[in-house]
């Protein structure tokens, strides 16, 4: 019967506090408001030469990596059709184009992300996008699966798994 092997990474040290609003129902836009998320990474695969499915170590620092990149952040959709995300030299201007509500923020304190709503569980598939080129370039490895979950709100979970 053949076997097969994850690693879990569930740390406290895995966590970001950030500021978002999303979009629902089409054209709605809610307030701005914070979270403290905390992030749980699994990883799926064979075991290496060494007998693990990767280096706890290697998958840590590069998951608080990514959480401290996040941490103390306006996190911004770039990709949204109805949210128009605008660097000017210092600045970060946020316009909901439906009402026109308009959010200025200084650049540095701006995480602008690939996603089109900062939801939990695009924020998961980002995390892993970025986990999963981090360990590549780390390791010259990729894993074959890889399961990402952010907790936005005490057990309100966003999961998202790359493969």
């Amino acid at each position: 019967m053949p076997s097969h092997f994850s690693v879990r990474l569930a740390k406290e040290h895995h966590v970001f506090s950030a500021a978002h609003f999303i979009t629902f129902s089409g054209n709605v836009c809610e307030r701005l408001h914070g979270h403290n998320y905390r992030v749980n990474v699994e990883v799926f695969g064979p075991l290496d030469e060494n007998q693990y499915v990767i280096d706890f170590i290697a998958l840590r620092d590069e998951l608080k990596k990514i959480t401290d990149a996040l941490d103390h952040r306006m996190l911004l959709p770039t990709s949204h059709p109805l949210i128009q995300v605008t660097t000017r030299g210092e600045e970060v201007e946020a316009i909901f184009k439906p009402d026109g509500r308009r959010w200025v923020f200084p650049l540095d304190d701006c995480r602008l992300l690939p996603v089109s709503n900062t939801t939990a569980e695009l924020l998961a598939q980002y995390i892993g996008q970025q986990l999963l080129a981090a360990i590549h370039a780390r390791t010259g490895q990729r894993p074959p699966r890889l399961r990402v979950e952010v907790d936005e709100n005490h057990g309100q979970w966003g999961i998202c798994e790359l493969t």
